[in-house]
């Protein structure tokens, strides 16, 4: 049977009419009349993940619709973005992560399920520092010191996985101070800090939150935070800029991807709406918590922050010949 034009045209019109005129309130209240899935890449319970669920939650209640999270981890987050990255363009699977996925790992994995190009950033976040430690036993109370130690010696640095913010931290510090270091991955953050609190490394540079407890208790030394501030929850502990090494500044960025033929409306809205959550004082008080500082970019200055990212850490993998296994 054949379809006339104004039937053509009144159907192509119902498809775009949830999508009109975002993205007022209005458009967002009940949007986007079925289940939303948010995708985390890494494990449950890690800093990406906590921002999701408090993202979740506050959306669930504004749409009245189910927000559901779910933790699709492997491969450097690379899983979980492809899934993403191969959904629907209409604003239902969005890609809770890091920036790593997009700026480290096309330089580190010899082949990717889908290309960085194939999603499109919706916003940027957050970002945080990472905090330079070790083992309270090694004697180590300074930067300076850990540097000479693996110049003399050579010093072992755990870190939550191949190609993670800690990996990349890591042979920064190789290339810039010279120092020998070997780098120890592990599954996950958590098991990372253990292995410097159990001294089966020197150190690590990972995730503030998870070693704080450990410096507070005395049995990790926390030496420098990799931000270009320092962290509310430390602070009494030097940038490595102000130690005199900003090139071993590194922060990661929290930032929430959608497939990229998304309509531009329909990520502005999005947008507009994690932003909204994310800046109710209960969120606020929990980015503090995760050592977040609020960053709200998005568009052309979330995409271009990005690239430039992604020709930075693409030096850093070549000049050092990080692998992963």
């Amino acid at each position: 049977m054949t379809t006339s034009p104004l039937r053509r045209a009144a159907c192509a019109a119902a498809v775009l009419l949830p999508f009109l005129g975002l993205p007022t309130a209005h458009a967002q209240d009940g949007f986007p009349g079925r289940p939303v899935r948010f995708v985390n890449n890494f494990p449950p319970a890690g800093p990406s993940d906590i921002l999701a669920r408090s993202v979740a939650d506050v959306l669930q209640a504004t749409w009245k619709q189910p927000v559901l999270v779910e933790n699709k981890a492997g491969a450097g987050g690379n899983l979980g973005a492809d899934a993403v990255a191969k959904a629907a363009p209409d604003g239902t699977t969005l890609l809770f992560g890091i920036d790593s996925t997009f700026t480290v790992n096309p330089h580190l994995y010899k082949a990717m399920a889908f290309k960085a190009t194939d999603l499109k950033p919706v916003l940027v976040m957050s970002s945080s520092g990472l905090l330079v430690g070790v083992n309270a036993a090694t004697g180590l109370k300074t930067l300076k010191s850990l540097i000479d130690e693996g110049k003399t010696k050579g010093v072992t640095f755990s870190s939550a996985g191949n190609g993670s913010p800690g990996h990349l931290a890591s042979e920064q510090f190789t290339e810039i101070t010279q120092a020998k270091v070997t780098h120890v991955p592990y599954k996950g953050n958590t098991p990372a800090v253990q292995a410097i609190v159990a001294g089966e490394v020197v150190g690590g540079m990972l995730a503030t939150p998870g070693m704080l407890p450990h410096v507070k208790s005395g049995k990790v030394a926390a030496l420098a935070v990799t931000s270009r501030q320092r962290s509310r929850l430390a602070p009494d502990v030097p940038t490595v800029a102000e130690l005199g090494l900003p090139g071993l500044e590194q922060e990661v960025l929290y930032l929430v991807m959608a497939p990229a033929a998304t309509p531009d409306a329909v990520v502005a809205m999005l947008a507009k709406a994690i932003t909204e959550a994310l800046q109710r004082p209960d969120n606020q008080a929990r980015l503090t918590q995760l050592d977040m500082h609020w960053e709200g970019t998005t568009g052309a200055a979330a995409a271009k922050r990005l690239a430039d990212l992604s020709e930075r850490y693409g030096r850093i993998v070549k000049a050092t010949g990080m692998k992963v296994d």
